[in-house]
């Protein structure tokens, strides 16, 4: 039997593993140098000028929408093809999340879609967006920071799937994901079938200091030993606690991971592209293939998502022959955690469209050209017998 295809998985080299022995043998586990290392790299990759190491994305999100000071009843839109964790930040403080519905070829949140739910609002009503770089296809900041601007709306950008990604603005500059150029906040993950592994782990990248310095102290229980923050002095062992935060703390294990992920960053994602490429050339004109991604030189592709038809059957078949494919996503609209807020079938109808016809197909670095033309010609036989 052939060895188990998975749609991700995280690739770990011997440096890896030494970067991650060496932290052990070192003083600090957690809250040491690292961490701040990590940060300044990852700012740099992005071409921010902060970022913040968190525990996971979904910690990320959390303390994005705390820093941006969302109040209970606030309004906030989002997609429905995401992992819940995007719009779920927002019911941790007590807002209310709107979905509007995906544009049906790029999957990304639909611009025109949006406006059309702010227009219908009264002012002040929506206090945020938070769009996601579905797939690893970066949503045009450039239009949605215009749009947010005209009617008073944050952003926080979702770009767990894409780190490297870019769009080109209207100068024909390249705009990459988490670079602050348009976002208040954006969000990332290191969770191992993202492009950088780190186990578990998060970062949130701003051009704000102000932020970033409320972001500081948000993820460590609102706590600071900052001198210039501090209310009072009473010696080199005070600290306070100026806001109610949490423990949402990466530890200089996973940032010595992560480090050593990130200086093979760039590579990786080249591959990722090439993998893109060759499912496209192999599918595209196949009948029973409804649709393949757009090829956008800035798309990331955390995941390669086709349409066909028979989903159930394509599933079950290249699961029978080893190769384990993933439904990304189910719509946040219709889990009944939503349904019971009010939320229904027929809402969102080219989400819900979407969601019966799509199918992520193995998309990692370490897939092998060999392991990916046996997965194109099991799609191939198939569809050829339908």
């Amino acid at each position: 039997m052939r060895k188990p295809i998975p749609y991700g998985r995280q690739t770990i080299t011997q440096k890896d593993i030494d970067a991650v022995v060496e932290t052990l043998s070192s003083d600090f586990l957690t809250q040491g140098p690292k961490i701040a290392e990590f940060e300044s790299a990852f700012a740099e990759y992005v071409g921010a000028k902060y970022a913040i190491a968190v525990s996971n994305g979904t910690a990320a999100l959390h303390l994005s929408v705390m820093a941006l000071d969302l109040q209970k009843g606030e309004q906030v839109i989002t997609t429905p093809i995401t992992f819940v964790a995007s719009a779920n930040c927002v019911k941790y403080q007590e807002g209310e999340i709107v979905f509007a519905d995906i544009d049906p070829e790029s999957y990304l949140i639909d611009l025109v879609a949006v406006e059309e739910l702010l227009k219908k609002s009264e002012p002040g009503t929506f206090k945020g967006i938070i769009p996601v770089d579905f797939a690893g296809f970066p949503v045009n900041m450039e239009a949605l920071r215009s749009l947010a601007d005209k009617y008073k709306l944050w952003i926080i950008e979702d770009a767990c799937h894409a780190p490297g990604g870019f769009f080109t603005d209207s100068k024909n500059n390249r705009q990459y994901c988490g670079n602050g150029e348009f976002a208040d906040l954006t969000v990332f993950s290191f969770h191992p079938v993202k492009h950088i592994a780190t186990g578990e782990g998060g970062m949130i990248t701003t051009n704000s200091e102000l932020l970033y310095n409320k972001l500081l102290m948000l993820r460590s229980h609102g706590i600071t030993k900052d001198p210039q923050l501090l209310q009072q002095q009473d010696g080199p062992w005070y600290y306070e606690m100026q806001m109610l935060g949490f423990n949402y703390r990466l530890t200089d294990i996973q940032a010595a991971l992560g480090i050593s992920q990130l200086q093979e960053a760039s590579g990786r994602l080249k591959r990722r592209i090439e993998i893109a490429g060759r499912y496209n050339t192999a599918l595209e004109n196949v009948p029973g293939i409804l649709a393949t991604p757009i090829l956008d030189p800035g798309h990331a592709f955390h995941l390669y998502v086709i349409e066909v038809h028979d989903r159930s059957g394509l599933y079950n078949f290249l699961r029978s022959k080893n190769i384990f494919t993933q439904i990304h996503y189910i719509p946040a609209h219709l889990m009944p955690y939503y349904q019971d807020l009010g939320w229904k079938k027929g809402d969102l109808p080219v989400a819900e469209a979407y969601y019966e016809n799509c199918i992520s197909l193995p998309l990692f670095p370490g897939l092998t050209d060999e392991e990916q033309e046996y997965i194109i010609e099991a799609i191939l036989e198939f569809y050829k017998t339908r």
